[in-house]
């Protein structure tokens, strides 16, 4: 725990990528096994699930500090992270030989079990595990306890750093790591095993993704790109092995059980085939609403009416595998021909063929874009004709071009603290809008800011606050902001009616007075939601 912890400061004293990566190297050369493996799940974004509730754990530090309760909470407000607070007030360490645990055996056999001990057994766990840490061990493991560890680093660059000191390829790596990788010494060794082994029948492929784009005139000539629509739905990649069929989401996430008509229909594919594509709640000769779509996501338990009224299709873009055969490095065309041949040959219900466009000019292009709301589509992608089929974002490749976003005008009524570095700032904000005399909550954003202007949301928040509801702040309405969204729908979760998506402040209205702010009733006229949004409103 000593050695990791002090890698995690390491990485978060630098914004320079080769230290980091020569960090991570070097921490990886000294490791165990087990504790390679634990580091390299929490460094690529993994976490645990969350063991003790915060509460609870601010009660154990309360008393373990012996600091007034009033006094931790205040604390807690001047810092903004729970974990970093506790850590700061607890007394100094005994350094009992519990201190000298591992990575591994601090994860395997003090912080997992605690899950399902009495608050009695936990408060115990907990009190050891502090006093055997110092004040940095002990941020680390508030982190992995509350579910909220997270390091500065991509996983894109943990992956060059792994690659670097094992000189593996960072492909090999990247595809032994998809799918259900699960830290251990054994996982370990077989991910940086120089034989190439028999590939798990379920694994997927990394998936490759896009970069935005605002204006595509830079790529040269039209012709070289193929167009495809940009769904609004989950991304997911359909594995058919062994007689078997899998299903995964985009966040490597096994959801096969969630979409048993395309799982059911993808069975007459043939062994050896993988798919890249879009669950969509698809009915009749289109896409529902993405609020269609949410009824699905993460529901286990599928009633007949749900599957009846949200059926679901994966709408395939890509050929990745075809009869065993790895296809990543033929070209996009190559790729996509194969692909509509397999369709053609063996039509497969709930699993349908993504529509290419072509076009000679930009114009053209931008053209069919204007045309993306009526397909329910968020835009175009671009994809090269000769491109491979890559590992991560590379540059070059895929782009994706949405359509301009709806906008609005909202004032800031709610302000939060945010996470990690943005702990000890007001970042996440509530907007509102006008309706029937009153500001009503209309969408949540956090992003979209300079540094320089959050440090004066911050300020404005702390000399203007009116009321406090734990972290949450309710400040004066004075400030105008213009958020940008990707849809709105009529919702009944939501006292404003309305359910926005992908909101995020795109700028400050200085120019403008909260009175100036834009009405609700203005914009569910303006999307033609009146109606819905009426009777969401009255329920």
């Amino acid at each position: 725990m000593k050695h990791f912890a002090a890698l995690i400061a390491e990485l978060e004293s630098t914004s320079k990528t080769t230290r980091k990566v020569d960090a991570i190297g070097a921490y990886f050369a000294h490791a165990p096994p087990a504790d390679a493996a634990w580091a390299l799940s929490f460094l690529s974004g993994e976490r645990l699930k969350r063991t003790i509730a915060p509460s609870k754990l601010a009660q154990f530090a309360i008393e373990q500090s012996g600091v007034p309760e009033w006094l931790f909470h205040e604390s807690h407000d001047a810092v903004g992270d729970l974990g970093e607070t506790i850590a700061l007030l607890l007394p100094p360490p005994q350094r009992v030989p519990d201190g000298e645990r591992s990575l591994a055996e601090w994860v395997e056999e003090v912080l997992l079990p605690l899950q399902g001990q009495s608050e009695d057994m936990q408060r115990e766990a907990v009190a050891a595990a502090w006093r055997a840490l110092d004040a940095r061990e002990r941020l680390v493991v508030n982190k992995i306890l509350t579910g909220s560890f997270r390091v500065g680093v991509a996983h894109g660059l943990v992956l060059r750093a792994l690659a670097k000191w094992s000189g593996l390829p960072e492909r090999t790596l990247a595809s032994r790591l998809a799918g259900a990788w699960r830290p251990s010494a054994d996982s370990w060794a077989r991910l940086l095993s120089l034989e190439e082994g028999v590939r798990d029948a379920s694994a997927p492929y990394p998936f490759l993704l896009a970069h935005p784009i605002d204006d595509p005139d830079a790529l040269g000539e039209a012709s070289r790109w193929a167009l495809e629509w940009k769904w609004d739905g989950i991304r997911g990649q359909l594995i058919r092995r062994e007689g078997q069929c899998f299903l995964w989401s985009r966040g490597e996430e096994l959801v096969t059980d969630r979409y048993p008509e395309v799982v059911e229909a993808a069975l007459s594919l043939p062994d050896g085939t993988v798919m890249d594509g879009e669950l969509l709640a698809w009915k009749g000769d289109g896409p529902l609403p993405f609020q269609s779509m949410q009824r699905r996501i993460g529901r286990r338990t599928l009633s007949a009416k749900l599957l009846a009224e949200v059926p679901v299709s994966l709408l395939v873009f890509d050929l990745l595998e075809e009869n065993g055969m790895d296809l990543r490095d033929e070209p996009w065309s190559e790729r996509r021909a194969r692909l509509e041949n397999l369709l053609r040959a063996r039509p497969v219900s709930a699993v349908r063929l993504s529509p290419v466009m072509d076009a000679a000019s930009w114009e053209e292009v931008a053209g069919q874009r204007e045309q993306a709301r009526e397909k329910s589509a968020e835009g175009l992608m671009l994809k090269r004709r000769d491109s491979p089929y890559a590992i991560g974002r590379p540059r070059g490749v895929w782009w994706k071009w949405k359509v301009v976003p709806f906008t609005v005008d909202a004032v800031l009524i709610y302000a939060q603290r945010g996470h990690g570095q943005r702990a000890s700032l007001y970042t996440d904000y509530t907007f509102a809008l006008w309706k029937d005399g009153e500001l009503v909550p209309f969408a949540k954003a956090y992003s979209g800011l300079t540094d320089e202007e959050i440090r004066k949301v911050d300020s404005f928040v702390r000399r203007n606050t009116l009321e406090k509801f734990g972290p949450v702040r309710r400040v004066e309405p004075k400030l105008v902001f213009e958020l940008a969204f990707e849809g709105i729908q009529a919702s009944t979760r939501h006292k404003s009616g309305v359910a926005v998506r992908f909101p995020r402040i795109h700028r400050w209205r200085e120019d403008k007075t909260p009175e100036q702010a834009d009405s609700l009733d203005t914009i569910v006229q303006r999307m033609n939601l009146s109606a819905t949004v009426d009777a969401s409103i009255e329920r």
